[in-house]
């Protein structure tokens, strides 16, 4: 085969990327739609929650049922810290270690290995892909 026919037979880079470039502007333009229309929604979800809690509080039951469903009174509990150093020392103080995530922070992963390349935590797991980043030219 020769050099002429490989480079004909490859695809048209051009082409690929303005195709590319045309589907990401779509699909960010659907996506500030939905976004748009998803925020007026759930605006109008939570007024009707606040307006179904009002009702419950003011017959103090946690739930009632209606013949479309059931609506339920509940508690949901948030918690955060302000102080990582002092919770860091609770936690490892009373080994509850379970209240930490299982994860770990992606940025500072790598780059502590690439700070310390001869250093490489038992167990750890690495996948590599590549991954194609397109940049629109500029005109």
């Amino acid at each position: 085969m020769s050099e002429e026919n490989e480079v004909a037979e490859r695809p048209d880079l051009d082409q690929l990327t303005a195709v590319y470039l045309k589907i990401r502007d779509r699909r960010a333009d659907n996506k500030r739609e939905f976004e748009n229309v998803d925020k007026d929604l759930e605006a109008q979800q939570q007024m009707l929650a606040e307006q179904m809690l009002d009702t419950c509080k003011e017959m103090g039951a946690d739930s009632i049922r209606t013949p479309h469903g059931t609506i339920i009174r509940s508690v949901k509990s948030k918690y955060w810290t302000g102080d990582w150093d002092s919770m860091y020392s609770f936690i490892k103080e009373h080994s509850a270690f379970g209240l930490l995530e299982k994860r770990l922070h992606q940025t500072n992963m790598k780059d502590f290995l690439a700070e310390n390349p001869n250093v490489m935590p038992m167990g750890l797991n690495v996948e590599n892909e590549y991954t194609v980043v397109v940049r629109r030219a500029k005109s």
